[in-house]
């Protein structure tokens, strides 16, 4: 059975850090691009940021970029975000997500419905 876990959220002021993880299991994602999406209370989940099979290729939406860092251990089986200088906007659930018929740089654009295999999710809090 697929799994992917989340894990690394939780409460934190404006300007701070954390690292989110995501640790898979049941089936090799290693040879697959994955992917970082945030739903926040209302609105649709979105695309964060995605990185290639090797970590040699990333992918960020604008929002983020400069603040946050996608990486990927593959003999860990685990994804990473670093987030630094949060903003209480980055308040959402994130999740990591993989797809194996998707490429890094397609996850920014194909509808959330479309990937296969999604965690459960880790709700990240900035406070102002």
């Amino acid at each position: 059975q697929v799994r992917l876990v989340e894990s690394g959220g939780g409460l934190v002021q404006a300007g701070g850090s954390l690292r989110l993880s995501c640790a898979t299991s049941g089936r090799p994602f290693n040879s697959f691009a994955m992917a970082w999406f945030r739903q926040a209370p209302g609105k649709d989940r979105e695309f964060v940021a995605s990185i290639n099979w090797s970590g040699g290729s990333t992918h960020y939406t604008n929002s983020v970029k400069g603040r946050f860092t996608i990486s990927r251990d593959n003999a860990k089986n685990s994804l990473y975000l670093q987030m630094n200088t949060l903003k209480p906007e980055d308040t959402a659930v994130y999740y990591c997500a993989v797809d194996p018929r998707v490429a890094a740089e397609e996850y920014a654009h194909i509808g959330v419905s479309s990937v296969d295999y999604w965690g459960q999710g880790t709700q990240v809090t900035v406070s102002s």
